[in-house]
């Protein structure tokens, strides 16, 4: 964990908790942990670089999505992702770290490549077990319930060892 510069994120399911309500008038609405929200900051002032990753593709989910990233400052984000693998390495590549040194914390099947390709690869105690299985550390709390704060204040004080 000390040698993790940069975190990268999938959203459904590890900044939520998956679940989607729709409105009768169509409107698409996602719960997010405030938690969780409260540790991106610290996350950043830490100096961990963060990237969001989602596979999200319906225009109110990607706009949830802008909408999240831009009231964290989080200014690399890839939507509508598909090859979260090839995400995760043009984000390395434009920062010019290794993978090695990218943290990615997924919660299903689709997430398993870029899980692979991390230095670092977390699920949410959420997580489907298939991805449960394969990934270096799964968290305590449930993707949506603070995973992500549970995942960034280990990072930082594993940073704070150095």
């Amino acid at each position: 964990m000390k040698a993790i510069k940069a975190l990268a994120l999938d959203v459904d399911g590890v900044l939520t908790d998956g679940t989607v309500w729709w409105s009768a008038s169509g409107e698409e609405l996602k719960r997010f942990c405030f938690a969780d929200i409260t540790g991106i900051p610290l996350a950043k002032k830490a100096g961990i670089l963060l990237c969001l990753i989602s596979g999200e593709s319906s225009p109110s989910g990607m706009k949830l999505v802008d909408r999240f990233a831009e009231k964290l400052g989080i200014t690399d984000v890839y939507r509508g992702c598909h090859d979260k693998a090839a995400a995760l390495n043009e984000f390395a590549a434009k920062h010019n770290i290794r993978l090695s040194s990218v943290c990615f914390m997924g919660d299903d099947v689709n997430d398993l490549t870029a899980l692979k390709r991390a230095g670092l690869s977390v699920a949410p105690a959420s997580a489907h077990a298939t991805v449960r299985r394969q990934v270096d550390l799964v968290t305590r709390q449930r993707g949506g319930h603070g995973a992500v704060r549970e995942l960034i204040d280990k990072l930082i004080a594993h940073q704070k060892k150095k």
